[in-house]
């Protein structure tokens, strides 16, 4: 499997869908989203509330993989964000992202839902940053997550595990705007291709 969306024509690319479709965005010179207001995806823990109105691009894939996006952003509000999304259900999924504190700070991080409640790894960065790169690459159901400033030194953010069996998953780019509206981003790609994060051999 390797398979690198541009974005370039106008149409939806082949094998992909809109979960919550924004009401303004635009494919041709890249995917355009400018989000809708008070949306986002998060479930159940610390702040009582379930979410799940963001926007996020995906397509069904089945085995391991590597996703991979490059995308730039102009945060107006508080947890202002964009990035790599995989899901199972509403219940079960990962987001990948920077979110937009204030003029000073951002946290890059991620959110991880299991069974019905969500955590928040961060660490702090500026927020002068108005582009980045993730990666998402997984073994099974235990996921490696992956910040690049430039795409070609990477850091690990997190490993994880999703708890939920599944035999498919959905996967591609999000964006939401959790307390504003009007969030604009740009992804330039989106590259699906063959998981090179392997298990190491015991022994």
């Amino acid at each position: 499997m390797q398979r690198t969306i541009d974005f370039s024509e106008a149409a939806l690319p082949s094998g992909f869908r809109w979960l919550n479709p924004p009401a303004r965005c635009q494919l041709g010179n890249g995917l355009e989203i400018v989000t809708d207001a008070e949306t986002d995806f998060w479930q159940r823990t610390h702040y009582g509330f379930r979410r799940d109105n963001g926007h996020g691009l995906l397509t069904r894939l089945t085995g391991n993989f590597c996703l991979t996006t490059r995308v730039e952003f102009r945060p107006r509000a508080k947890y202002d964000q964009c990035g790599l999304m995989v899901r199972l259900d509403r219940e079960n999924w990962i987001k990948l992202a920077m979110e937009y504190e204030d003029a000073e700070r951002s946290r890059l991080g991620s959110v991880v839902t299991n069974l019905g409640f969500s955590d928040w790894a961060t660490q702090d960065v500026s927020s002068q940053a108005r582009e980045a790169w993730y990666r998402i690459s997984n073994d099974a159901s235990d996921f490696l997550l992956e910040h690049s400033a430039d795409g070609e030194r990477w850091q690990q953010l997190r490993i994880l595990h999703l708890h939920q069996a599944f035999e498919a998953l959905d996967v591609g780019v999000y964006a939401c705007s959790p307390v504003g509206a009007d969030f604009w981003c740009r992804f330039h790609f989106a590259a699906l291709g063959e998981n090179r994060w392997k298990r190491p051999v015991a022994g």
